[in-house]
């Protein structure tokens, strides 16, 4: 009986399995220059928001050089 229900999911995974589109090479490349982008552009806009709260931290409380 377990058996049975074992190589039927077996079965269905396979067939789940064969209806997977995967991306070509020029979608997957195209994504992750895409990724790399955003990831650059992310860091730009932390560091310019981390630069000016600590320019506003410094001006409040009058430490720092």
């Amino acid at each position: 009986m377990a058996l049975a229900k074992a190589l039927q999911f077996v079965r269905e995974v396979k067939q789940e399995a064969a209806k997977v589109t995967w991306p070509t090479r020029k979608e997957t490349t195209i994504s992750t220059i895409m990724v790399f982008v955003m990831v650059f552009l992310m860091a730009i806009f932390f560091l310019v928001v981390d630069q000016l709260i600590q320019w506003g931290l410094k001006l409040v409380l009058g430490i720092g050089g």
